[in-house]
């Protein structure tokens, strides 16, 4: 259920989207360690934003803002680590907001363009996350009993 009347540790879907959920929650937090720690945030050095090109004070604003996005995926990797470890039951619902986080990232990039110097990963992701969120989502609903 998507949102359970009861929620406990009891994983009832489909046994790909809950092993899927520890690979994301493990790379979210290797994710937002990078746009915490690294000298850019990650801001040139991966998402390829030519920093080198701005002045340091707009430079200084981009890398602060990379490092506390990088909290903000902090504090979900340890939400998803959280449903992991005694939530289980919300796996569905997690995986709704992965959709809509996607789906939001890519109509920003959309609406809000931003000049690269490459390809950034991110932006891969973004189109790649979209339909994966969807499929897991709705294996994750899947029970048991829905399969017979």
């Amino acid at each position: 259920m998507l949102f359970p009347k009861t929620i406990d540790n009891s994983y009832r879907g489909n046994k790909l989207p809950l092993y899927f959920f520890y690979l994301l929650a493990t790379v979210t937090i290797g994710r937002s360690l990078a746009h915490m720690f690294l000298a850019d945030g990650g801001a040139q050095s991966i998402a390829t934003i030519p920093l080198d090109s701005y002045s340091k004070e707009a430079s200084d604003v981009v890398i602060h803002i990379f490092s506390e996005w990088g909290l903000t995926q902090l504090m979900f990797g340890i939400l998803y680590g959280v449903v992991l470890w005694r939530y289980k039951t919300l796996i569905p619902l997690m995986y709704l907001f992965i959709f809509i986080e996607y789906s939001g990232r890519l109509f920003l990039t959309v609406y809000k363009p931003i000049v690269l110097e490459g390809t950034a990963p991110g932006g891969i992701l973004n189109y790649v996350m979209i339909p994966v969120a969807l499929i897991m989502l709705f294996l994750s609903l899947r029970t048991q009993t829905d399969k017979k």
